[in-house]
């Protein structure tokens, strides 16, 4: 089933998002003076809520259980191991390319006929507005 993948995509991309601010957390509040980290972590709680979702559809609907970010996650934590060396600002720019790749995904999912109503329906009211708020957040950040 199509709209099982789609979830299982969603749910690793969710949990990549999770790690991937965890780790961008640990590195701002060890900058003493940086107020990033109080921004990023309601955008840290919405998407651990978002991955809670994903979870309870995908369990829902008999789906694999997703433990690994796989492929997308590790790529993700590269990246921000070595923005972690170049500063905040490519912190901030690693965290800005994953919301928009996520709102790409929940704009592809979007795109097949045969998604579900109640995960088309989550997909339009909460998970992707989040992320183009997360967007909106992070640019605003870069230009402070």
């Amino acid at each position: 089933m199509q709209h099982i993948k789609d979830i299982e995509k969603l749910l690793k991309n969710e949990l990549s998002a999770t790690e991937t601010y965890q780790q961008a957390l640990d590195t701002l509040k060890a900058d003493v003076g940086l107020g990033e980290s109080e921004v990023l972590m309601p955008l840290l709680e919405e998407h651990k809520e978002a991955l809670a979702s994903l979870q309870a559809l995908n369990q829902r609907l008999a789906g694999e259980p997703t433990e690994s970010s796989g492929a997308w996650g590790a790529w993700a934590k590269i990246v921000l191991g070595g923005a972690n060396w170049l500063g905040k600002e490519s912190v901030l720019k690693a965290l800005l390319e994953g919301e928009k790749s996520g709102a790409d995904d929940y704009k592809s999912a979007l795109e097949d006929t045969e998604l579900l109503a109640d995960i088309r329906a989550l997909i339009e009211t909460k998970l992707l507005p989040a992320q183009h708020a997360h967007i909106g957040t992070l640019e605003l950040l870069l230009v402070a």
